[in-house]
């Protein structure tokens, strides 16, 4: 690989833009989670970003970079290209400053977000079905307007702010041996980074990208960033960056230890148990440290203390249902289950009983006849039901086996 540039930011440049963030951002709570230590085996902390001002780590670095522009000349208005994040980070900081804001996000943004930055007083465009496209016409209506254009992660200043999130982790846990941080485009993961190995450079910094975005999976290995195909779906949309940034590669090479990637499966099944366990709810690029750690995707030691960014909780709420049902399938405690029993009267309640007597709860009933599948004089019975684990599952399965009962389960 390449040797990368000289970084532009020293330990002395982190602490002074906290500083000068301090009054408009929180020092987001840090606590070690005593039931998911246990089950991990390891000392587990969680770095709570979705608990901050506009749901997210990003105001931290907008704060930062507006407040660098001001120090200099009020520019007449900044732009920014988002797919939610970001936005309402540099929403809110052009509000706090009182210089007008615009947002160009890509069509397929949350609405969610999108109602967020309108409420907080930014204009708001949609543009194209990728961030990329939207950051093409932000640079457009930037040169129009004389307008400044705010990078969402490749700038030294934004970089410099969220590197405040790494010295709050240190000054929390002075103790923590490996920090995990979801991996976009590179901003928090180099903030982070800096603020870590700056100081103690025995930690080892975690990137998580997600499985289908994952253009830095190979890029600590051989410097190759990985191209990523067009009209991919992740419900990390937060983290769903195709093109890195050129300053964040910089950091990301000299101080980043491992990349690792997840698939959306395991990030539903992160965004219940970060429900679960905290009672606060973190949006899919959020959760992508804690789905790797739950997947041992990540080599722990039992003597490691590990702090895990939970970097966001700004979820499209039309996903929050879905994403909870689906990390529930996927942790195999909920099942669709198809039985199918003779059309005749009392069946039906047979296969209720031989289900409330394994200790699980039916959600939803529902009948299918005259279909080719389904023998004239039978029924498909189609059962939506909680359960423990997969292991309660099979052994719904091989309960019904044993009585006579066709039976599958749908969601396997």
């Amino acid at each position: 690989m390449v040797a990368p540039d000289p970084i532009a930011l020293d330990l002395n440049a982190l602490q002074s833009a906290r500083a000068r963030i301090d009054a408009a951002v929180l020092h987001t709570a840090q606590w070690i989670n005593d039931p998911l230590s246990q089950d991990l085996g390891f000392a587990l902390q969680f770095k709570l970003e979705n608990l901050q001002r506009t749901g997210s780590f990003k105001i931290r670095g907008a704060t930062h970079k507006l407040a660098r522009l001001l120090e200099s000349d009020r520019p007449q208005g900044v732009i920014a290209a988002s797919a939610g994040n970001h936005a309402q980070g540099v929403a809110r900081a052009a509000a706090l400053a009182g210089v007008p804001a615009t947002v160009v996000m890509p069509t397929g943004a949350p609405l969610t977000k999108i109602e967020a930055c309108r409420r907080l007083g930014a204009t708001i465009e949609l543009e194209g079905d990728t961030l990329e496209a939207a950051a093409r016409r932000a640079r457009e209506l930037a040169a129009a307007h004389d307008w400044v254009f705010l990078h969402p992660y490749d700038d030294w200043d934004v970089i410099a702010g969220q590197g405040s999130c790494g010295l709050e982790m240190l000054e929390d846990a002075p103790d923590m041996t490996v920090a995990v941080v979801p991996l976009g485009g590179g901003g928090l993961i180099s903030g982070i980074a800096l603020a870590l190995k700056l100081q103690r450079p025995d930690i080892r910094i975690i990137g998580v990208q997600t499985e289908a975005v994952a253009p830095y999976r190979r890029y600590l290995t051989d410097g190759v960033l990985e191209p990523v195909p067009a009209g991919v779906f992740t419900i990390a949309d937060g983290i769903k960056v195709k093109q890195p940034g050129e300053l964040t590669r910089q950091v990301i090479a000299r101080y980043v230890d491992e990349i690792v990637t997840v698939d959306d499966n395991a990030i539903a099944e992160a965004i219940v148990t970060l429900l679960e366990r905290t009672r606060t709810i973190g949006e899919g690029a959020g959760v992508v440290g804690l789905a790797a750690l739950m997947q041992g995707k990540i080599a722990i030691r039992p003597d490691d203390t590990v702090v895990c960014v939970i970097s966001g909780g700004n979820i499209d709420m039309s996903l929050v249902g879905r994403s909870i049902d689906y990390g529930l399938a996927s942790s195999g405690r909920l099942m669709s289950v198809a039985v199918t029993v003779s059309d005749t009267p009392g069946h039906l309640m047979r296969v209720i009983r031989e289900v409330a007597a394994l200790g699980m709860n039916i959600r939803h009933v529902e009948h299918r006849r005259g279909e080719l599948h389904v023998a004239v004089g039978m029924t498909e019975v189609i059962l939506e039901i909680e359960t423990r684990d997969a292991a309660h599952q099979q052994e719904l399965l091989q309960h019904f086996a044993a009585q006579g009962l066709a039976a599958r389960n749908m969601l396997r």
